[in-house]
């Protein structure tokens, strides 16, 4: 234990002798110039602080580039998300149209026999096997009450009608310019009047009057089938340009020479030079064009006609009015016992050397899908198709059924836009789809006892075209119309016009005329046996030896 305590001690003293303040070394040596050291303090401290300042700028520059970088990321990134985001809007509204136009051509590519489907129009299809008529004495008493006699009181009321136009288109030349004025020919009789087929009342004559410009002047027709891309709703018009009589030469050679003071032309004297197409508004022209305008037509007509009655007036005990001022020749003759009869003056313009006329105007009011274009006229083959309906009449067997099925459809189709409204059916449909159907039938089909059957060939097949929203122009683009009709051939070489286009175009017009015909279908034969109550039993006997059983 003694030896750890001398231990002990021994290191205590040691480290008292070798502590540098209570016994300095002899060997150390103090700087003689403590100024120089403190210099080189300072000037060790200044480089330290430069190296902190440096660091710290070099720290600044990190990072300064970090938050460029940081801010560079987040800036790509957003426009990374942006670009995602524009292209998912872009592909979501591509794939959103591209179901939208799927649904569409879906829908209209239907099949009529496929079930389930949404507008449901197969539905009254599967049901519909035909109307069933009503019995032989009915239904003979239904034609007889109902058409037969409206068909006799026809001949009469165009007897009339007939005569008194003659009358007044005569007046209407006499108070015209043969100078200025358009001149008038003579009036055709066109439509179901004229046709045998009337089975409605009241009875209303429709009359073609063509019109000429006057000399030195003519009309140039431009039909929409010489055209190469005529859309749907100008398919069958055609615009009507008012040019000259030789437009090489401008009519005349005074047009294009000048003759001197001492000359004359002896075709035109100075007050009588041909105008300019400056003044095509005196020749019923659209505003700024040289097409004829069919405003303009109606005003001229109507006031043409006025002129007219005004003259003849005083040698008839009856008055003359409009009866719908749209329509530039509809008009009314009113007896002083209260009874009037209507009919309609149709102001046309013929087709070249054809029996072809362009309408102004509709006598029954303008139809579902008509261009609204002033300068557009509908071409009418009513001239044709009266000459059709002689020619196969001649062919079919006597006392044919052909106009019986006309008439009678014709009868259900006003008792039916009586009830539910004008739909986009018309008669002018009827007669087509017959008009068909006499060339697809054998002649010896269409005697007096197929009546029923033929019948229901003509709205089945009315059916089917609605179905496939395609009718068929009946003399456009057919090459089974007979040459003998005289057809000219660029509408024979003609695509087809179908004349269901506004089906394909209006969809709310389509469910409603798709609705319509159903529901005539339905009411067929409950409608006729309605018309054909109180038989007088004296007379069932005879009716049934109708060749109409």
């Amino acid at each position: 234990m003694s030896a750890g305590i001398f231990r002990v001690c021994l290191v205590v003293v040691t480290a008292i002798i070798n502590h540098p303040i209570l016994f300095p070394w002899e060997n150390a040596t103090i700087p003689e110039n403590e100024e120089e050291i403190i210099h080189k303090m300072k000037a060790h401290q200044e480089k330290l602080q430069l190296e902190r300042l440096r660091l710290e700028e070099e720290m600044a520059k990190l990072e300064k580039a970090e938050a460029l970088k940081q801010a560079a990321d987040i800036g790509r990134q957003q426009n990374e998300d942006r670009l995602v985001l524009d292209l998912w809007s872009t592909l979501s509204m591509i794939i959103f149209l591209i179901i939208e136009l799927w649904r569409q051509d879906y829908l209209d590519g239907i099949p009529p026999d496929s079930p389930g489907e949404e507008d449901d129009l197969a539905s009254p299809r599967t049901t519909f096997q035909g109307i069933k008529l009503p019995d032989k004495v009915t239904l003979s008493h239904f034609y007889e009450r109902c058409i037969r006699g409206t068909t006799g009181d026809a001949v009469r009321t165009r007897e009339f009608v007939e005569g008194f136009v003659d009358d007044l288109l005569e007046a209407l030349r006499s108070v015209s310019n043969r100078d200025s004025d358009m001149e008038v020919e003579d009036f055709i009789g066109i439509g179901s009047m004229y046709e045998n087929w009337r089975a409605d009342k009241p009875l209303l004559c429709d009359l073609f009057v063509p019109f000429t410009p006057p000399e030195p002047y003519r009309f140039r027709p431009e039909v929409w089938c010489t055209s190469k891309s005529v859309p749907l709703d100008l398919q069958g018009y055609g615009q009507i340009k008012v040019g000259w009589i030789n437009e090489d030469s401008m009519g005349c050679i005074c047009g294009k020479t000048k003759l001197g003071e001492d000359l004359l032309c002896l075709l035109h004297s100075k007050n009588n030079k041909m105008r300019p197409n400056s003044e095509m508004k005196d020749l019923l022209c659209f505003k700024g064009s040289t097409f004829l305008d069919m405003d303009q037509v109606m005003k001229w007509f109507q006031m043409a006609l006025t002129r007219a009655w005004q003259h003849i007036s005083h040698k008839y005990e009856f008055d003359l009015v409009f009866g719908h001022l749209d329509i530039p020749g509809s008009l009314k003759i009113k007896f002083r016992s209260g009874k009037f009869i209507s009919f309609n003056l149709i102001p046309v313009v013929q087709c070249e050397d054809s029996d072809l006329y362009f309408v102004s105007h509709f006598p029954r009011g303008r139809p579902v899908g008509a261009p609204t274009s002033r300068t557009h006229w509908f071409l009418s083959f009513a001239v044709y198709e009266r000459h059709f309906l002689k020619m196969i009449t001649k062919a079919l067997p006597e006392n044919a059924c052909h106009l019986s099925c006309l008439q009678i459809a014709s009868f259900l189709l006003t008792k039916q836009n009586r009830l539910t409204g004008i739909s986009g059916l018309s008669s002018y449909h009827l007669k087509t789809a017959l008009f068909h159907l006499l060339l697809a039938q054998p002649t010896s089909n269409w005697g007096p006892g197929h009546l029923e059957s033929r019948l229901n060939d003509l709205l089945g097949l009315l059916e089917k075209s609605l179905l496939e929203k395609q009718l068929c122009h009946f003399f456009v683009g057919n090459q089974k119309v007979p040459d003998s009709m005289g057809i000219p051939e660029v509408f024979r070489r003609a695509e087809p016009l179908n004349l269901f286009c506004s089906f394909v175009l209006q969809r709310s017009l389509y469910q409603k005329t798709i609705d319509s015909f159903y529901e005539m279908l339905k009411n067929a034969s409950t409608l006729i046996s309605e018309y054909s109550l109180h038989i007088p039993t004296d007379h069932s006997s005879s009716l049934q030896k109708r060749n109409l059983s």
